[in-house]
């Protein structure tokens, strides 16, 4: 049991690095695009080259793992109020978002078409079930003010970062940085967690007050 906790818990690092090692090669087969003009689900649209490919490692593998590591977060909250289970449901929920948005790939030709729709309906899903359900945890989960700390900062900078960023030169940049602002809480949350016990949730992070 506590090896495939820690196996779980695990998870989010290797989405992370998943994700970043994919990006840095997001230019092969499409020298022309660019990291800080080009929104990251653009490289995946529909007959670029290795967009399969691409959609699979930088968003579907690297979400889904995201989303089974939540279980970890969910052994640790087994004893918290509704607030951290509504908030857990929700930070997953964010996970298959992230996802999604591999499986329904842009149309560059037509940003108004059905799948380029559904793409940017995912990206709104993804920051949407983060957001409150970062707070939540942040005010629910009782493991700890480091804890708390980390998911209400991981929730204003993923707003401020992928909704309120200025638009223009700058897209490119503030998307792969909400990005990566909500790898870390992943990484940090969850790896936190695991340094304890699973059968004594509720004491992670608490030594770092």
């Amino acid at each position: 049991m506590k090896a495939l906790f820690k196996f779980t818990s695990a998870l989010p690092l290797l989405a992370m690095t998943l994700f970043v090692g994919t990006l840095a090669f997001a230019s092969v087969g499409l020298p022309e695009y660019s990291h800080y003009l080009h929104p990251v689900g653009l490289r995946g649209a529909t007959d670029l080259p290795y967009a399969m490919a691409f959609n699979l490692l930088l968003f579907v593998v690297p979400g889904v793992l995201l989303a089974i590591s939540g279980q970890a977060l969910r052994g640790a909250l087994r004893n918290a109020g509704w607030l951290a289970r509504i908030g857990i449901v929700l930070v997953q929920l964010s996970a298959f978002a992230f996802a999604m948005q591999g499986v329904v790939s842009l149309d560059p030709s037509d940003m108004d078409a059905h799948m380029s729709r559904l793409h940017a309906l995912a990206w709104m899903l993804w920051w949407i079930a983060f957001v409150p359900g970062a707070v939540l945890l942040a005010f629910g989960a009782r493991l700890g003010t480091a804890f708390g700390l980390v998911s209400l900062a991981a929730a204003v900078l993923v707003l401020l970062i992928a909704v309120f960023a200025p638009i223009g030169m700058w897209v490119g940049i503030a998307q792969r940085l909400a990005f990566v602002v909500w790898f870390g809480w992943w990484v940090l949350a969850v790896g936190g967690i695991s340094r304890t016990s699973p059968s004594s949730p509720g004491s992670s992070l608490k030594a770092r007050r």
